[in-house]
């Protein structure tokens, strides 16, 4: 098996819930030496995050959890007692990177903030997620997904018209977030192993929905500052016919249309003789209503429902044309292109067997990614952990007994 891409780095993981999780997981998945700090008794919060496995509420059971945390040691510690502090800086002394989630007062409450760290490693690089960033009028506010969506911009755009915004489902904006914080991670450390500069890496988690990549700058800009859009009714406007999500065979097809496409969709759903009249090709016709009636009732909704998502995928990537199934999670796990590249690992775990995981989001030809690791236990790594910094059983005894561990 060749070396890992990051099999020379230590990580001190002091997340939690998605965002720093997700940033550590990446790190452990491709060689990193990770070891996650946890609450005594109940850890990770996102441990008590469903969906669980079998619908059972376990601590060991969420899937969430087990996604994110694939490849990693675990240890608890209560960071509050002085033993606990001690420890942290122990560890830190030891690693490469600490990466926490606290709120930005959390880890100078605790003595734990980044000159402390620097003056016990001065090579250690510090990234700390937070919902506004470790500065500003808004550094200590609360936030939460759908607040990350409302104030970054995002909210603004989703949804139906006439309608409250309704933002993207799950935790989108904490993952974006956790890749963003992945990335600059080993900016920095690329930093300070190549130019010997060490420093603490603030990650904002509203400002990486702010200056996401998608469309919402253009919209919001647009509906900002000329009025061209109502609402979030964009979000469901198309340019042309057919264009948007439809019902087919056995499922949901999306399409780009309009006139810039028309002979290729015709020519995809057949090339009906009736298509080829000229009133179809005139200069206004997209913006014909009583056309469009004609096309879809007539033509393409029978069209669709004769073929099946992957039949129309076929026939319209025939013409060039851009559209995509949309894909159920069974669709994906029985996708014939992602198990030719092997994206989907079977992965043991001591509460669910073997499980079907998400692959890694990248692949490196020469340095691939860990072999992968179920999740760990609460807990499962302290006597490892412990035992390397010196604590034999009997302290570790003794530290459950004070509530240390």
């Amino acid at each position: 098996m060749a070396e890992q891409a990051l099999s020379d780095v230590k990580v001190l993981d002091l997340t939690h819930w998605v965002a720093g999780p997700y940033c550590t997981k990446l790190l452990a998945d491709y060689g990193a030496d990770v070891i996650k700090v946890e609450r005594p008794g109940s850890g990770d919060g996102a441990r008590r995050l469903g969906p669980f496995y079998h619908d059972e509420p376990h601590p060991e059971g969420s899937a969430l959890f087990l996604s994110l945390n694939t490849n990693k040691k675990s240890i608890t510690l209560n960071l509050k007692s002085a033993l606990g502090r001690k420890i942290v800086l122990e560890l830190a002394q030891r690693s490469d990177v600490v990466v926490e989630s606290f709120a930005p007062r959390v880890m100078p409450s605790l003595g734990l903030g980044y000159e402390t760290l620097r003056e016990t490693n001065p090579k250690v690089v510090l990234t700390s997620i937070s919902n506004f960033g470790q500065t500003g009028p808004y550094r200590d506010f609360k936030g939460s997904e759908l607040v990350l969506f409302g104030i970054g911009g995002e909210l603004a755009r989703t949804g139906v018209p006439d309608r409250e915004p309704v933002k993207l489902v799950s935790h989108a904006a904490q993952f974006m977030t956790g890749m963003v914080a992945a990335s600059a991670t080993m900016g920095a450390l690329f930093g300070q192993r190549f130019h010997g500069v060490t420093q603490q890496v603030d990650i904002s988690m509203v400002e990486v929905q702010a200056n996401g990549t998608e469309r919402r700058r253009p919209y919001i800009l647009g509906y900002q500052y000329d009025k061209l859009l109502k609402g979030r009714e964009y979000a469901s406007a198309g340019s042309g016919y057919p264009s948007g999500c439809f019902p087919c065979k056995d499922g949901y097809f999306q399409i780009g249309g309009g006139a810039r496409y028309w002979p290729r969709i015709v020519r995809m759903i057949g090339s009906p003789p009736e298509l080829l009249d000229p009133k179809w090709t005139a200069p206004l016709a997209q913006d014909a209503p009583e056309l469009k009636e004609e096309f879809m009732n007539k033509f393409f909704y029978p069209w669709l429902a004769e073929h099946t998502m992957l039949e129309c995928w076929e026939a319209s990537q025939v013409e060039g044309m851009f559209t995509a199934p949309l894909a159920t999670m069974p669709d994906l796990l029985q996708d014939p292109h992602l198990a030719a590249r092997r994206y989907w690992e079977d992965i043991e775990h001591p509460r669910t067997g073997k499980v079907r995981y998400p692959g890694v989001p990248f692949r490196m030809g020469e340095t691939p990614a860990a072999p992968r690791r179920g999740a760990p236990l609460l807990g499962q790594h302290n006597a490892e952990v412990y035992g390397q910094l010196g604590y034999g059983k009997e302290d570790l005894v003794r530290m459950r007994e004070m509530g240390v561990i």
